[in-house]
């Protein structure tokens, strides 16, 4: 006769945060993906060093939408957005994850991790790596996200 299988888990809760923002070129030319990955929460801290390093690498100005959490809204990121000319900052409407192309980006990038077992976090993030940058090098794919969403960008 058949035995009942036994299934184990580890019921661990390891994760990895990610902060990730789509870029497009002027005249939409070239579409990049910058991210930064986290082990634990991401803080006000971590939005401005993003931030601040977005600024060291990408010249002219830069016009960023994002939603109205409350991590981007926090007294630390307003006092460093006030002293940033070049940063010009738009909200996305309340819980608008159609309107926002990223959102498609972790799609494309988390779908190489479901039905996947990770024995470290540190497994995990290099597969999670690996994969958005699969998304990172193929302008098709950058664009579909964009394409997908219904922002009104051009």
């Amino acid at each position: 006769m058949g035995e009942t299988p036994i299934l184990r888990h580890s019921y661990r809760r390891d994760k990895i945060s990610v902060i990730g923002i789509l870029t497009v070129s002027p005249g939409g030319r070239r579409l990049g993906f910058y991210a930064r990955f986290h082990s634990d929460n991401v803080t006000s801290l971590e939005i401005i060093e993003f931030l601040r390093h977005l600024l060291g690498h990408l010249a002219g100005h830069l016009f960023v939408i994002w939603d109205g959490g409350k991590i981007h809204r926090s007294r630390q990121v307003k006092a460093f957005l006030a002293g940033q000319p070049r940063l010009h900052i738009s909200r996305f409407p309340g819980y608008a994850p159609e309107l926002n192309p990223v959102e498609q980006v972790w799609t494309h990038g988390k779908r190489d991790l479901s039905n996947s077992v990770y024995e470290t976090r540190e497994h995990m993030g290099k597969h999670l790596r690996r994969s958005l940058g699969r998304v990172r090098g193929s302008q098709r794919l950058l664009q579909s996200c964009i394409d997908h969403s219904e922002l009104p960008w051009r």
